[in-house]
Parts: C-alpha cells; sequence; structure tokens
C-alpha cells in the first residue's frame, strides 16, 4: 500500500512538472510572436509651393476727420453715413456770422492798401508805409482763407462716410470729427512676416486674399510697401498689401487671410495619420520603419496639403512611415507589418 502511494505522488509530480513546462514553453512562444502590428507608407521628395498665410484686418487706404479748427456751430451736414463722396464736394457749412465779419475786414484793408499804393506811386507815400500797409492785407487774407477753409468744410479725397458724430445746429465743441471720410479704393493690409523671409518678399508680388464674408473667394492684391526694419521682439517685419477694390465689396474692419507665395522647394511628403503630437508639448514626431525597427524621428512640419503635410525635416527621401498602430510603439522597437 506504502509503495502504491509513492508511485501515484511520483506519477502526480511527473504530469505537473509537464504541464508547467508546456505553459512556459506557450509563454515563450507567445512573447516571441507578440510584436506590434503596424501599417507602413511609403515616402518621398516631391516639388511643394512654399506658401504662407497671414491673417490681417482690412485697412482704408486714407483716412479722413473733417472738422473745423476751433469750436463753432453747425449750421448744415450735407451728407449721411455711406454717401460715396468726391475730392473737393462740400460736405458740412458752420456758422457763417465770423467769415462775414472777417470778410467786411479784408474787404477795408483792401481799399486802405489800394489807397497807399496810389499814393506810392506818385510819390505820396514812403516804401515803408507801401509795406505796412501791404503785409497787414496779407495777414488779413491768410485769416480770411483760413476761416473759409474751417466754414465751408470739403472732402480732401474721393471715399465713403463713414461716421457722423452731430446734427444740424449742433455746437462743434473740438471732440469728435464731424464726418469721417475713408478711401475704399484701394485698401490695405498689414501683415507680419518672420524674419527668414525677409529676403524673399518683393514688391509688386502678387497675394491671394480671402476674407471670412466672402468664404473661398480669391481676390488679388499685391505687395505695396515691405518694411526695411526688423522688430527686435517679434522677429517680424510688417508688409503692406494692396488690393485695387473697384467695386468697393471690401470695407474696413473685415478679416482677412493672405497668402504669399515663397516659391517652391522639394521635401519629404507624409500622410497626416503618420504625424504624432507629443503629450505636453507643440513638438511633432514620425515612427520611420527601417527592415523590422522603428524609431521615433522629431519632425518640423511645412504646409497642410488636405490628407497630407510637408516635412521640413526629419524624415529622409524614400523612407518607409507608421500611418497605423502607433499607440504600442517605442523607440527602437521591432514590428511585424501588415499589408
Amino acid at each position: 500500500m506504502k509503495k502504491s502511494f509513492q508511485l501515484f505522488v511520483l506519477g502526480l509530480i511527473t504530469v505537473l512538472s509537464s504541464c508547467s513546462g508546456s505553459k512556459d514553453a506557450n509563454t515563450t512562444v507567445a512573447q516571441v510572436e507578440e510584436k506590434p502590428r503596424v501599417k507602413i507608407a511609403s515616402v518621398k521628395a516631391r516639388p511643394v509651393e512654399q506658401l504662407q498665410e497671414y491673417t490681417a484686418t482690412v485697412e482704408a487706404e486714407a483716412k479722413n476727420n473733417i472738422g473745423p479748427s476751433s469750436p463753432v456751430r453747425i449750421d448744415q451736414i450735407f451728407v449721411e453715413v455711406g454717401d460715396r463722396v468726391n475730392k473737393g464736394q462740400k460736405l458740412v457749412q458752420m456758422d457763417a456770422a465770423n467769415l462775414k465779419q472777417l470778410k467786411l475786414q479784408l474787404e477795408n484793408k483792401k481799399t486802405e492798401f489800394n489807397r497807399t499804393d496810389e499814393l506810392y506811386k506818385v510819390g505820396g507815400a514812403s516804401k515803408s508805409e507801401w509795406d505796412a500797409q501791404k503785409m497787414a492785407l496779407d495777414v488779413q487774407q491768410t485769416a480770411y482763407n483760413n476761416l473759409l477753409e474751417n466754414t465751408s468744410l470739403t472732402s480732401p479725397i474721393n471715399g465713403v462716410v463713414t461716421a457722423r458724430n452731430y446734427d444740424n445746429g449742433d455746437m462743434y465743441s473740438g471732440g469728435n470729427p464731424v464726418l469721417v471720410v475713408e478711401q475704399m479704393s484701394p485698401v490695405k493690409l498689414i501683415i507680419n512676416v518672420s524674419e527668414g523671409y525677409f529676403t524673399k518678399v518683393k514688391k509688386g508680388a502678387p497675394v491671394n486674399v480671402k476674407l471670412d464674408v466672402y468664404g473661398d473667394e480669391i481676390f488679388t492684391g499685391k505687395v505695396s510697401l515691405v518694411y526695411p526694419t526688423i522688430d527686435a521682439n517679434t522677429r517680424t517685419f510688417p508688409v503692406e498689401i494692396k488690393i485695387d477694390n473697384k467695386d468697393l465689396r471690401i470695407r474696413p474692419g473685415m478679416f482677412a487671410r493672405a497668402t504669399l507665395n515663397f516659391g517652391v522647394e522639394d521635401n519629404v511628403v507624409v500622410p497626416d495619420l503618420a504625424i504624432i503630437k507629443q503629450a505636453g508639448s507643440g513638438d511633432r514626431y514620425v515612427y520611420v520603419y527601417d527592415n523590422g525597427t522603428v524609431s521615433y524621428n522629431k519632425v518640423e512640419l511645412g504646409r497642410r496639403m488636405g490628407t497630407e503635410y510637408e516635412l521640413k525635416s526629419g524624415v529622409p527621401n524614400n523612407s518607409q512611415v507608421v500611418v497605423a498602430g502607433q499607440s504600442k510603439l517605442i523607440n527602437g522597437a521591432q514590428v511585424e507589418v501588415e499589408n
């Protein structure tokens, strides 16, 4: 009986050992076979237009505040907000009482000068008397002309009335202008461009402009001014863009997006599925596949083109990149590629 029990125990140990060995073997096989499965795509360099988009607010070509130089009562305003006006057009008539008084004084000065001038011609007045009368007349004439300009207010530009701050009969106090006139043909944008493009921005270069209010419609402008200095704080320089705007569809204050073309460069283009954003930073990475192993490469993004990204650096030409299965990968991991 004792011998039978010993044989039973020995047999049980043998069976358990055999099972344990089989389990370890299966685990080892599973570990060997358990490589992350990924999908890859072949990528290469191709010509890519170097387009940069900048946002700006539309500004008028010129903006004039219309008002007299001193406080005076407003007699009549001849235009309303939204009216188109021409250069030299009379917009506002201020109270003319002071002007009438000054005109009488000017006529008296002219009479006195003419009398002195006649006497001077026949030797009845000295040169100093003639000079004094002439100076007095010139001073009076200048004062009259100045008051005339500030009594009958005209537009200095062709434009549109964009603000009216007073009504007929109001006393102009010298604060806000009576009217604001803005020239809207052309209009302009001011954008700030990175200093790396300083040598590439040329005056007269064409610029495509989109306005949010008009969707994807493209308006054509051109570079009208390149500022000659770099802002030391932002490392940018201002660029002025003008748009003809002959139909006046573009208005000051509209939000605009201007696209500048800096030529063509050959750069690697990858599917957007290959791009990984590192948590906690703005860095972007791509897993590059090579002979069963992947490397975690930091990349510099260029343009986004639909479902693709241009890469400025980080991935060699004619590489293979991972486009699916990145969540299980680490740098240097061995992977299995799915067809």
